[in-house]
């Protein structure tokens, strides 16, 4: 049962059972834990904002093994020969490059993200340096 109670000052007491105290303190601890988890979500929600995203085919390939080059490559519909004719390379150093035997120049990179239609910064690790 709640009681209120007036002081001689004219404010409020609350008088309440200690079972349903502790349920609004644990309610109050939990709202602020949820707010909490909003604010992290939509911080990192921030940070991704206008980040390329990968799709699924592309990911799944780089998780299995792929080279980020050669998913990408095969998710586009190209050959090794297709793409290497396009960015101005041989197939042997595309074949290289995606086996992670071969590091590339940044222009060699930007020609093969331009051809596959990615951001230029998208094979970064395959960079010489």
């Amino acid at each position: 049962m709640i009681q209120f109670i007036k002081t001689p000052e004219g404010g409020e007491l609350v008088v309440l059972p200690r079972a349903e105290y502790d349920a609004l303190v644990a309610a109050a601890q939990e709202a602020q834990e949820d707010a909490a988890d909003v604010a992290a979500y939509d911080a990192a929600k921030a940070d991704f904002e206008g980040s390329a995203v990968l799709p699924a085919e592309v990911s799944a390939a780089f998780l299995k093994g792929d080279s980020l080059l050669r998913a990408w490559r095969k998710y586009r519909g190209l050959t090794q020969v297709e793409l290497a004719d396009r960015a101005g390379i041989a197939q042997s150093f595309l074949s290289a490059l995606e086996a992670r035997e071969r590091k590339g120049s940044a222009q060699v990179l930007e020609r093969l993200a331009r051809e596959l239609g990615v951001a230029g910064n998208m094979f970064g690790g395959l960079g010489a340096g």
